[in-house]
């Protein structure tokens, strides 16, 4: 059984920075695409990044890719996710999540992962 486990996350102001790390276990193919996911409040999940073990490839949001340093090790079997000038709109709870096969990551991973980590919460304010 794939496990995730996060760490990182709590508390910020505005313009500071947080760091979300992800450990990943139990694959049981080689291949396996993983990244962050973040739900806030009243809103559905939307995928922030999302690494691809086969390829190398990486995809991110959008919206927040020149705030954000997605970085991976161990094949993506730990990733982190470092969040820069935080805004109050980063406030969620963010996941760490993953599903296994080779394909490329597209940006559509919120709909596709399979394993979910138990979640951590990030809370931008002043």
């Amino acid at each position: 059984q794939v496990q995730l486990v996060e760490s990182g996350g709590g508390s910020a102001r505005p313009g500071e920075s947080l760091r979300l790390s992800c450990s990943a276990s139990g694959f049981t193919q080689y291949y396996y695409r993983i990244g962050w996911v973040r739900q806030a409040p009243g809103k559905e999940r939307e995928g922030v990044s999302c690494f691809s073990s086969r390829d190398g490839t990486t995809w991110l949001e959008a919206s927040v890719k020149d705030r954000i340093n997605f970085s991976t090790m161990n094949r993506g079997s730990t990733v982190a996710l470092e969040m820069k000038n935080l805004k109050p709109e980063d406030t969620a709870v963010y996941y760490c999540a993953a599903v296994q096969g080779g394909d490329p990551c597209s940006g559509n991973e919120v709909y596709e992962y399979a394993y979910w980590g138990q979640g951590t919460q990030v809370t931008v304010s002043s």
